[in-house]
């Protein structure tokens, strides 16, 4: 991985896969003609080698090479674990 690769930071929505986990990514982005703020979201596919990240987990994500048909973002770091729940 280079230095210069894409890096983004999202929530961890699902992590039932060994060494998989889905990443989403919520954004704001106004309409073209009526400049209201719709929110949005993107769903990546990353490759967790330690299996580390739990569901809720906040992460750091860059981009690589395609590891499969869906994977092409490599875990780096959690940046805060989820909050337990009572």
């Amino acid at each position: 991985m280079s230095d210069n690769a894409l890096r983004k930071v999202g929530v961890v929505t699902a992590a039932n896969r060994d060494k998989t986990c889905r990443v989403s990514i919520d954004f704001l982005t106004r309409h073209a003609k009526y400049g209201k703020y719709i929110r949005q979201r993107t769903v990546l596919h990353v490759h967790d080698e330690e299996n580390i990240a739990k569901t809720g987990d906040r992460v750091e994500i860059a981009e690589c090479r395609p590891l499969s048909k869906t994977k092409s973002w490599v875990l780096l770091r959690v940046v805060s674990e989820a909050p337990l729940a009572d």
